[in-house]
């Protein structure tokens, strides 16, 4: 979202309105996305019933396996090559649209602490955590628990970096094909999320 909203700047200012336009258009897939899993999931929480992270996370797969035959059947071009927006258009709504159903699907089950797309939120979280244990005045059972939070924030820090790294090798070796890993990371996690309709959640409104 932040780096679309930059290059909306940037093409506006050089006075590139219709690219400008175009480019601004595709972080609606993600805010689509969001809204679709929290339809599917947060609305069910709220009203005790089971929510739908199997259907969430199936959804960002499928998006993620279309993207993976996107040079062949979409018609993306050659993976790596400088492409413009109109050949690559597709390409972003897919990857918008699976950012933004799986970044609110963990959000959600996560009880809204833990973010997968990116780590500006997470650093942030981390930092004031960082500060509050450096007060030293949290009782001991709060100190526990932002002990616990924070040990969360730095382990998502690293496992992105990681993956980052992992994902950086991925698609340089198999181009679209790197796709496949996380397809099959949100098919394994839409699985998992089955699990989450054994029982209804309870959640009060914030």
């Amino acid at each position: 979202m932040t780096g679309f909203s930059t290059l909306f700047g940037v093409d506006l200012t050089n006075n590139q309105v219709q690219a400008a336009f175009g480019i601004l258009s595709v972080p609606i897939f993600f805010l689509l996305g969001a809204f679709v899993a929290g339809l599917l999931i947060d609305r069910p929480i709220y009203q005790g019933r089971k929510p739908h992270f199997d259907w969430v996370m199936g959804l960002s797969a499928t998006c993620l396996f279309f993207a993976t035959g996107g040079r062949e059947l979409l018609h993306f071009g050659t993976f790596g090559d400088s492409i413009g927006l109109k050949e690559s258009y597709v390409l972003l709504i897919l990857l918008c649209l699976a950012s933004g159903l799986q970044n609110a699907a963990i959000t959600s089950s996560s009880g809204r602490s833990v973010r997968t797309t990116h780590i500006t939120g997470l650093t942030t979280d981390l930092g004031l955590g960082l500060a509050r244990l450096f007060t030293f005045d949290l009782k001991r059972n709060h100190l526990n628990t932002e002990l616990r939070a924070n040990y969360l924030r730095l382990g998502s820090i690293i496992a992105f970096i990681i993956g980052s790294a992992v994902g950086a090798w991925i698609f340089l070796r198999f181009g679209y094909g790197g796709f496949i890993l996380p397809g099959l990371i949100s098919t394994y996690a839409a699985w998992h999320g089955k699990k989450a309709k054994i029982a209804p959640h309870v959640l009060s409104p914030p």
